[in-house]
């Protein structure tokens, strides 16, 4: 999938052409399929705490932080047009790190 145009981080296993300008593409996959391999995930690894896809989206988020990214990064990263609703994961932010743990440890 070199140079191609999409950025899904997962992609269906197969290409489609547009029949009008002959170019491939790549859809995103289903919701559902990725809820049922999530759930497939947590099982196979023995996790007993609930976890979903949005459980990795948090912990990624939660952790920008640490890794000094601003709140305008993160606003950006998560696709939010409000900062508002990307402030809404600040009371966990503004811990410093020190008192977040992974969701799936908790």
């Amino acid at each position: 999938m070199g140079g191609l145009p999409w950025q899904y981080v997962f992609p269906v296993g197969s290409y489609s052409l547009d029949t009008c300008n002959g170019v491939e593409w790549c859809q995103r996959i289903d919701a559902k399929l990725l809820q049922r391999a999530m759930k497939k995930a947590v099982r196979v690894a023995g996790i007993v705490k609930w976890a979903a896809p949005h459980t990795l989206r948090h912990f990624f988020v939660t952790h920008l932080p640490e890794r000094g990214q601003d709140i305008r990064t993160i606003q950006e990263l998560l696709g939010h047009k409000d900062v508002a609703t990307t402030m809404i994961y600040t009371p966990v932010m503004n811990k410093g790190g020190r008192s977040v743990g992974s969701p799936l440890n908790m």
